[in-house]
């Protein structure tokens, strides 16, 4: 899958930095967001969306939560993708406060995942 994905970036020919995450028991990555403010100063732009792919099933925990989009939490599973803006439609240079986001603990089991940014240029 990992190949397909890396294929259709470069088909849309699209600027893309790419990360791999695993989760333990009790693993958790904090509310944050994927708009990185000094990516503006750079030759990628900044960060338009984010892809994100489960490349495993949990067996408790470890949802993707977005507290500012009416609470909504993913349950992983493997193969579901996920993708979401950072910026706004009306000025791309302007953070998406609504995609603010974090990796729940993981109760049982393992989780991974891959996250896939596009860039502007």
């Amino acid at each position: 899958h990992q190949w397909y994905i890396l294929h259709l970036i470069r088909l849309w020919k699209v600027q893309a930095r790419y990360g791999y995450d695993r989760y333990q028991y009790s693993q958790e990555y904090v509310l944050h967001h994927d708009y990185i403010p000094m990516h503006l100063e750079l030759p990628i732009g900044p960060r338009l969306y984010t892809f994100f792919v489960y490349l495993s099933d949990v067996d408790q925990g470890g949802e993707t939560y977005f507290p500012r989009a009416n609470d909504t939490k993913v349950r992983p599973k493997k193969g579901k993708a996920l993708i979401w803006p950072s910026v706004l439609d009306e000025d791309p240079m302007k953070i998406d406060r609504r995609t603010e986001h974090a990796a729940l603990p993981v109760e049982k089991g393992l989780k991974y995942a891959m996250n896939i940014w596009l860039h502007m240029y």
